[in-house]
């Protein structure tokens, strides 16, 4: 199970629909979904060049960095609405996934992580013994 905090993000949206600008760049938007015993999650990262990505995961940490280059100084902007600088997104990973074998491809703007889950938690078979077997070993 993936958990998401981001005690913020409703104040952010508010502020930026308000006062029409960021007050810090943009959360990384994000969808996330089981498929089998996988989890998918995609981040949204137009124009983020695929070298300034960096993943790493401790604990049950993930956290995703990437950044978009500011402008050239020099230029006289007329409209400035993507957000530019560093971007970072942390996933609280649940118990049940397996951290060690995470694959992330990066192709047009979109980085996709996909997370299995941990043996030790997918469903399982239990045998029931019974007390005549447990006589038969003791004999």
């Amino acid at each position: 199970m993936l958990m998401r905090t981001d005690p913020f993000r409703d104040l952010d949206r508010l502020t930026q629909s308000i006062l029409g600008t960021a007050a810090r760049p943009a959360v990384m938007p994000m969808d996330a979904w089981r498929e089998g015993e996988k989890f998918i999650v995609e981040f949204d990262l137009p124009g983020v060049d695929a070298d300034s990505l960096t993943l790493d995961v401790e604990r049950n940490v993930l956290t995703v960095h990437a950044e978009r280059p500011s402008r050239d100084e020099n230029k006289e902007m007329v409209a400035a609405e993507r957000p530019r600088g560093v971007f970072s997104r942390q996933l609280f990973l649940g118990e049940n996934l397996d951290t060690d074998r995470i694959e992330a491809r990066y192709d047009a703007g979109v980085l996709t992580l996909t997370i299995p889950v941990a043996e030790k938690a997918k469903p399982r078979k239990i045998e029931i013994g019974t007390n005549t077997e447990k006589k038969a070993v003791n004999a």
